[in-house]
């Protein structure tokens, strides 16, 4: 029943929460031609779009570049639940019109992120600090709704790529993919980051940190956050083709 009471309680609450935060760039282009414009309109109307209608939970949190926690950025998830074990999130940098596609993160529970092997693991960071910080949030649902959905992600992993570095002032997606972090003690997120994104929902992190007191406080599985020991995986850009040759 608890769940089909969270399920009403999202839709009553679908469409707020958002459009407050713009995109860090303006990219260079000139703007939409009015047959294309048409073009986009029609083809609105008339294909299916399946693998998007499903996207349907939106996170606010922050990351960092794996290997410079002093990197930080705000990011926009919107997210598909596959199974009981499984989202994918896409990634903006704003929650407007204007939002540039920043990149991705997958979720998996405790369960299968035990499954990984070890230098895999070394990908993936925890949620156990973003949700009991109260920095990870879902604006514009009501906070029952918004708790019971925090409990579920306690204990969940992410691999989270960016592929489109806008924090940077990169107005095109140039650059090497990046592996993006997590945050794991207090202290760690920029405060101004923190208190802009408040100002800009009207949300007290601080309230909703006391909010969550009552959600356990998971222990970490070995091998996530392995950036915390030391052990840092990032993306280069090579001229060898690497793990390509042996697909197929």
């Amino acid at each position: 029943m608890k769940h089909y009471i969270l399920f009403g309680l999202l839709i009553v609450a679908a469409g707020c929460g958002g459009n407050n935060s713009g995109s860090q760039v303006k990219s260079p282009g000139d703007s939409i031609p009015a047959k294309d414009a048409l073009l986009d309109k029609g083809a609105d109307l008339m294909q299916d779009k399946t693998p998007f209608k499903n996207f349907n939970t939106y996170l606010d949190g922050f990351h960092f570049y794996n290997g410079n926690i002093n990197a930080q950025m705000e990011a926009h998830h919107y997210v598909n639940q596959l199974n009981a074990d499984l989202y994918q999130a896409i990634i903006f940098d704003g929650n407007g019109k204007d939002a540039k596609l920043m990149g991705v993160e997958y979720i998996i529970t405790e369960r299968l992120f035990k499954t990984l092997p070890e230098e895999e693991k070394k990908l993936w960071h925890s949620h156990h600090h973003e949700v009991k910080s109260g920095s990870l949030v879902a604006p514009g649902i009501p906070l029952a709704a918004e708790h019971e959905l925090m409990e579920k992600l306690v204990s969940t992993y992410g691999k989270t790529i960016h592929t489109w570095h806008t924090d940077q002032e990169r107005t095109l997606p140039v650059g090497s993919p990046m592996v993006m972090m997590g945050f794991t003690k207090e202290g760690q997120l920029k405060k101004e980051l923190l208190d802009d994104r408040d100002k800009r929902f009207d949300i007290s992190t601080e309230k909703i940190k006391k909010s969550r007191a009552d959600i356990p406080m998971p222990q970490v599985a070995a091998g996530a956050n392995a950036w915390e020991k030391g052990e840092i995986r990032q993306f280069v850009i090579s001229s060898k083709a690497d793990s390509a040759l042996h697909k197929h």
